[in-house]
C-alpha cells in the first residue's frame, strides 16, 4: 500500500444577452497564468484502515470515464478559398490526432466528394447514442454568418443554422461539448445551451464576422501540455478554451491589430457565455454585474485524456466522484461564510471518500486482473 497518493479527477436574437458582463469591481489585467484547479489536491496518509488528509492544496486531475463511448464529430465547413481549406484541414488533422491518442471514435464531415454534408451531419447527430454517460463532442471548423437574427455555420451546400442544430440535438440527454470555431458563432450558445452541455464559441456576438482564428488555437491547445494548467496530464475543455483565448489575443497583439474575435464558454445552461478575461488560471476571479453564476465548473471536468493516463474507474465510481466534487464546489462557494474549522469539517469527509475511490482505482491500475484490488 502506498504511503501517499494524490486524488485524481478530471470536470439568439440580438436582444438576448450572449455574454456575462463583468461587475464594476472585477479585477483588471488578470493574466493567463499557471494556477491549479480549485486549489486542492489531497495527499492522504494511510495508517491502518484510516485515511487522514494532511495537505489540501493544488488541484484535481480529471480522470476519464471507464466507458469508451465518447464520440467526436468534426465538421469541416465550406472553405471558400484554397488557403482557408488548408487551414481547416490542418485543424481537422489535430482532432484526428486527439481521437487517436485518446482512443475515441471520430467522424469527419466535409471531406467526402459524394456525401451531402448537411444530411450527413444531421444523420450523425440524430443517430448518436442519446443515453450515454460519456460526452459527444461536436467540432465546427469553418466560416459562419449572421443576418436577420439568424446565425449559420457554412457547409458545402446548404448551411445549418443554430436553431436547426438545436432541433437535431434536442433528443440528446448525454453530456455534450460543442466547439464552434467559426465567425458569428456566439448565437449558437443561446440556441444550444442547456444542462450538461458545454458550448464554446469563437466570438462574443453574431456581429463579429471576420475570419476567426480561434479554431486553430483550440485544436492546438487540446493537444498541448502547455495548456495543462493544473498539471494533471490531460487538458480539459476549460483549459483549452483559456489557452486558445490567450493565444488568439497574443496573435492580435503581436500583429498590432485590433482583435475581431472574443471567445466565450457556457456550461451552466443559462445561454450566456463567459469570456477568458473573467478567469485567472482555471478559477473565476470576476463576478457578473447582474450577480448570475459564471461558467467553467463543468468544462473543468471534461477532457479527452490520453489512454495511458486514464484510471480504471467503474461507472459507479465515476458517478460518485462527480457527486462528491460537486459537493466540494458548493462548500468552496460558501467558504467565506464559514470559519476555518467549519469549512474543514465540511470538506474533510468528502475528501476522504474521494481519496478512497482513487486509491482503489490506483491499486486496480497497478494490479490489473487482481480482483482483490477492486
Amino acid at each position: 500500500m502506498r504511503k501517499y497518493f494524490r486524488l485524481i479527477r478530471r470536470r439568439p436574437t440580438e436582444h438576448v444577452p450572449t455574454e456575462h458582463v463583468p461587475s464594476d469591481n472585477t479585477p483588471s489585467g488578470c493574466p493567463h497564468v499557471l494556477t491549479c484547479r480549485r486549489d486542492r489536491i489531497a495527499i492522504a496518509h494511510v495508517i491502518g484502515r484510516s485515511i487522514t488528509p494532511v495537505i489540501l492544496m493544488l488541484c484535481f486531475v480529471n480522470a476519464a470515464l471507464a466507458e469508451t463511448a465518447t464520440e467526436i464529430i468534426v465538421v469541416k465547413g465550406a472553405s471558400g478559398t484554397e488557403e482557408y481549406g488548408e487551414e481547416f484541414s490542418t485543424w481537422t488533422q489535430h482532432w484526428q490526432r486527439v481521437a487517436q491518442e485518446s482512443g475515441t471514435s471520430i467522424e469527419v464531415v466535409g471531406e467526402s466528394s459524394t456525401t451531402n454534408d448537411r444530411d450527413r451531419l444531421k444523420s450523425l447527430v440524430e443517430t448518436s447514442s442519446t443515453a450515454s454517460d460519456s460526452p459527444l463532442w461536436l467540432i465546427l471548423i469553418g466560416h459562419g454568418t449572421y443576418a436577420r437574427g439568424t446565425a449559420k455555420f457554412n457547409l458545402r451546400g446548404p448551411d445549418v443554422s443554430a436553431k436547426e442544430l438545436s432541433q437535431w440535438l434536442s433528443a440528446q440527454k448525454r453530456p455534450l461539448v460543442v466547439v464552434n470555431c467559426a465567425s458569428s458563432s456566439a448565437p449558437f450558445i443561446n440556441a444550444l445551451s442547456g444542462p450538461g452541455r458545454i458550448i464554446v464559441s469563437a466570438t462574443k456576438s453574431g456581429t463579429e464576422q471576420n475570419y476567426a482564428r480561434f479554431g486553430k488555437y483550440f485544436s492546438e491547445a487540446i493537444l498541448s501540455p502547455k495548456s495543462d494548467l493544473d498539471h494533471d496530464d490531460a487538458v480539459s475543455v476549460q483549459e483549452a478554451f483559456l489557452r486558445a483565448s490567450a493565444d488568439v489575443q497574443a496573435f492580435y497583439d503581436n500583429e498590432a491589430r485590433i482583435s475581431t474575435e472574443h471567445a466565450l464558454i457556457d456550461d451552466n445552461g443559462d445561454g450566456r457565455g463567459t469570456p477568458a478575461k473573467m478567469f485567472r488560471g482555471v478559477r473565476a476571479i470576476a463576478s457578473a454585474k447582474d450577480g448570475s453564476a459564471l461558467d467553467g465548473k463543468l468544462a473543468a471536468r471534461i477532457t479527452l485524456a490520453p489512454t495511458e493516463n486514464q484510471l480504471p474507474l467503474t461507472p459507479q465510481q465515476s458517478q460518485r466522484r462527480d457527486e462528491l466534487e460537486q459537493q466540494l464546489d458548493q462548500w468552496r462557494e460558501q467558504k467565506s461564510q464559514l470559519d476555518h474549522d467549519q469549512y474543514q469539517a465540511k470538506i474533510e469527509p468528502v475528501m476522504i471518500e474521494l481519496a478512497q475511490i482513487y486509491q482503489a482505482a490506483e491499486r486496480k491500475a497497478d494490479r490489473p486482473g487482481d480482483k482483490s484490488a477492486e
